[in-house]
């Protein structure tokens, strides 16, 4: 590898940015495309499979055969709500291969004994989330029912491109927020990028089974397109409100 694609990708990698390399296996010539660039690419249809699926692989193009060395942050979960929910929703999603951190201000439900070894930040929204520079491979989740810490929290996701969103709370919940959130200055397109009632519908009860039912669908956010995504089971009718 050319030391200056080398510089690139080491510096891509660093700002949590994905990028490709396209290796041109019969001429050994290799490019790095950033993610950002991918959509302007001669390959942008199959460069955007690879980034979604973080796989790298050969591939028949009309450029002859490549192989794309793909370079995706490690995916992160960052959830409000130091709650029952979060409590199975962490060690799973950390199984998952996720980072996970707990944002939620009160100190009696965001403490170490409840959440061992997992990253906790006993602060509100407004002061926990922007060190934590949440992005595009960032799954957002809020689930403390209480206003004054989930809205501030998607307004904050909603801004940062996290691939998927989701908010804990029944039909009637929802629209109460939405009517916030639209109040706060967000159109109606942006707010549907937020899913509620969160998760996919497996008719789940407890805390451990609607953890189950949130990274499922976070999962086809992740690896499905999007289409595929948004059809491949319908939100829960009804959740906890």
């Amino acid at each position: 590898m050319k030391l200056e694609i080398l510089k690139n990708l080491n510096a891509e990698r660093t700002a949590r940015r994905a990028v490709i390399v396209v290796t041109d296996v019969a001429t050994g010539a290799q490019r790095l495309v950033r993610a950002a660039d991918a959509p302007a690419d001669p390959l942008a249809a199959l460069l955007d499979q690879h980034l979604r699926t973080g796989k790298s692989g050969m591939a028949e193009t009309p450029e002859g055969r490549v192989f794309l060395t793909v370079h995706v942050p490690p995916p992160r979960l960052v959830v409000t709500g130091a709650v029952h929910i979060s409590q199975a929703l962490a060690p799973m999603a950390r199984m998952l291969g996720y980072d996970v951190t707990i944002v939620d201000p009160r100190t009696a439900f965001a403490s170490p004994e409840r959440f061992p070894d997992v990253p906790l930040v006993a602060e509100w929204p407004d002061t926990a989330l922007p060190p934590l520079n949440v992005d595009r491979y960032t799954a957002f989740v809020a689930l403390t029912h209480d206003p004054k810490i989930d809205d501030p929290a998607l307004l904050h996701a909603l801004a940062r491109d996290c691939f998927y969103i989701g908010a804990l709370g029944s039909k009637k919940t929802h629209a109460r927020r939405i009517e916030r959130l639209t109040a706060a200055g967000l159109d109606a397109a942006t707010i549907a990028r937020i899913h509620a009632p969160i998760g996919l519908a497996i008719g789940a009860v407890s805390p451990p089974e609607i953890a189950v039912s949130i990274l499922a669908e976070i999962t086809a956010r992740l690896r499905l397109p999007a289409k595929a995504a948004d059809t491949a089971v319908p939100a829960r009718e009804k959740a906890p409100s």
